[in-house]
């Protein structure tokens, strides 16, 4: 799975700029830069992190799938040891209603169906159970990812809105970027290390 793509160097550009020229009662511009370079810094990091945990999930996704058809494999081959185990006891009944004994061969290999068909089952629920536990981590995973993209577009809107705060030489707009960036804080923190 691919990176999340974080296009802010035009607007980091613009407020590097800005800063540059701001006069001395506009000082208020740096922290605009300042703030902007470290919120895209942690844009980077959990774009870097919501990718990671959206190839874990598509992994484990997969070991679901493939324990998914070993599971079914294994119910297939039930269903085969059980069609052999009927005609053979079809077999052994026909022979009693003529009064003949059927051969111990006979009565062996149908008791060795019954007791292939119970080694099938619990290596079958094995894979099934296998293939739950995959698709729970794979969930957790997912769950990160979300949370850490959520965090990388709060970053993204943070920075655009500090872009707007310093091209309009407006601190109240710089004030609400700070409140998406802290909004982002919370989501990558939570995405980070929160299960």
């Amino acid at each position: 799975m691919e990176e999340i793509e974080v296009p802010l160097e035009q607007s980091q550009e613009h407020i590097k700029e800005h800063a540059e020229h701001a006069s001395e009662g506009k000082r208020w511009v740096l922290g605009v830069a300042l703030s902007s370079a470290i919120f895209a810094a942690l844009a980077a990091v959990a774009s870097l992190r919501a990718g990671y945990h959206a190839n874990e999930a598509l992994l484990e996704q997969i070991g679901a799938n493939n324990e998914i058809l070993k599971a079914s494999d294994q119910w297939t081959y039930f269903q085969a040891k059980g069609i052999k185990s009927a005609v053979l006891a079809s077999r052994i009944e026909l022979l009693k209603t003529l009064d003949k004994t059927p051969s111990e061969a006979e009565l062996a290999k149908l008791k060795s169906y019954d007791a292939d068909q119970k080694e099938i089952t619990e290596a079958a629920k094995k894979f099934q159970a296998h293939a739950d536990e995959l698709k729970e981590e794979g969930k957790v995973h997912l769950e990160h990812h979300e949370k850490l993209a959520t965090s990388v577009t709060m970053f993204q809107i943070c920075i655009a809105i500090s872009a707007i705060s310093a091209l309009t030489q407006r601190r109240a707009f710089w004030f609400v970027s700070l409140l998406f960036g802290a909004v982002g804080v919370c989501y990558m923190v939570s995405g980070l290390f929160v299960h």
